[in-house]
């Protein structure tokens, strides 16, 4: 099993290959051991998933933690966590949230500047950057080179302010953040805007963005890091919700013989086999 070391080595080199590389979004120890089975080389928390997962809108800081131990725990690969805004509005406060990470077993981890306030839901620039600052002190601090990742959320709230946001990213980037992140982009145009004015990586996630963009053109526009959020957690709900639909309405379940093979799953959860491909039978 690799070091927490060794793994913050992997991670980091990852974002310093010539492509972007994918890192989907795992919401508990089965899904992470699914993706890990599929050769996926990292894996990043989902905020979105755990809510969903516990059946809630929002979730603690605590909580985030709790599932990050799960995640790490279930795998050999590096983790990155989402940590919303770090639990805190004060900087400091705010920081400590990228050490709990670390000692849960992440090697990266993200600090954004939204407040969790929908009334006024992105901090002021000047905290915003005092945040991250306050964040990179934690993350250097660490006996192992943490990745930390600092995200302008603007899009997301409704402020498509594009000249902010990369203003944003580009004082995070001075604070000393190692990867930029600006969820809510959509179009390959205002992606390439924003990473041609970043010299450090650029995570797009593509829970927001245009689904037909594929991995070539992302790295192409100099996108390092793709990640998907709550997209998977929230395609398997569709699921559970399409099913059930079918068994309340109809009576019926044609849906059973969608079901991924037995000896397919017990392979991927054992962390070790890849899956089959969906040519396979089984």
């Amino acid at each position: 099993m690799p070091t927490q070391l060794e793994k913050a080595n992997t991670f980091r080199a990852l974002h310093e290959r010539q492509d972007a590389f994918i890192i989907p979004n795992p919401w508990d120890a089965g899904t992470a051991r699914i993706l890990a089975a599929m050769g996926f080389e990292a894996l990043a928390t989902t905020s979105l998933g755990v809510a969903n997962t516990l059946g809630s809108a929002t979730v603690s800081l605590a909580e985030i933690i709790d599932n990050c131990r799960v995640i790490c725990e279930a795998t050999d690969l590096p983790v990155n966590a989402d940590l919303e805004n770090g639990g805190a509005h004060e900087p400091k406060a705010a920081a400590q949230a990228i050490r709990l990470a670390a000692e849960a077993g992440c090697v990266g981890g993200s600090i954004e500047d939204m407040t969790g306030d929908r009334s006024k839901p992105i901090y002021d620039f000047t905290l915003a950057v005092e945040r991250v600052q306050a964040a990179v002190e934690v993350a250097r601090a660490l006996p192992f080179p943490f990745t930390l990742t600092a995200r302008a959320e603007n899009f997301l709230h409704g402020r498509k302010d594009l000249d902010d946001t990369i203003k944003r990213l580009q004082a995070f980037e001075a604070a000393g953040a190692d990867v930029l992140y600006s969820p809510g982009l959509y179009d390959l145009a205002t992606i390439k805007t924003v990473v041609s004015a970043l010299k450090k990586p650029f995570n797009l996630v593509m829970g927001f963005a245009d689904p037909t963009l594929t991995v070539p053109l992302l790295s192409a526009a100099g996108v390092k890091r793709i990640s998907v959020g709550g997209a998977l957690s929230r395609v398997a709900l569709a699921a559970v919700l399409r099913c059930a639909r079918e068994m309340k309405e109809k009576g019926s379940f044609t849906f059973i013989p969608e079901m991924v093979p037995m000896q397919e799953l017990r392979g991927a959860l054992a962390a070790g086999r890849p899956l089959a491909s969906a040519n396979d039978t089984a």
